[in-house]
């Protein structure tokens, strides 16, 4: 089973335009920001689109056309971000009813919708505990440190 990327894309995204506003570029084309993720510009402007509709940047047509943060990065949190990308849930049951003569068939279900929800819940605790702000500063200094 592949893991979804979509996330990382988009927090990835969110981190650079970050430090480009840092450092007094308010605004940066899908071009720019694919550049830092070595993608093409398509796939940003598709991950850029969910986080303009979740209301997490902006975009700008005509001079001066491209994206921008609406908000401080220290205020978005990588949970709004998973949110923002239609958050699907970690882990599914069985796509059909298991066979309900065999023991463990019949009380699987059950249970693992208590594992699963508890799993979900330790992972948007994480992710609401984690910032763009902080991605970004976890990332430049570890850049820092031999």
């Amino acid at each position: 089973m592949a893991a979804n990327s979509r996330l990382t894309t988009a927090v990835h995204a969110l981190a650079w335009m970050a430090l480009a506003s840092r450092r007094g570029r308010e605004v940066m084309t899908s071009e720019e920001i694919a550049a830092s993720l070595a993608t093409n510009p398509v796939i940003v402007r598709r991950s850029l689109g969910e986080l303009r509709a979740a209301g997490l940047v902006v975009s700008r047509r005509g001079a001066g056309a491209g994206w921008s943060l609406t908000r401080e990065p220290a205020a978005i949190t990588v949970l709004e971000v998973h949110e923002a990308l239609g958050a699907e849930p970690l882990f599914a049951l069985h796509p059909g009813t298991p066979n309900l003569e065999c023991p463990v068939g019949q009380g699987i279900r059950p249970v693992l919708t208590e594992v699963y929800a508890a799993a979900d819940a330790a992972v948007r605790r994480e992710l609401a505990g984690h910032t763009i702000a902080d991605v970004l500063a976890q990332t430049l200094a570890s850049q820092e440190t031999p």
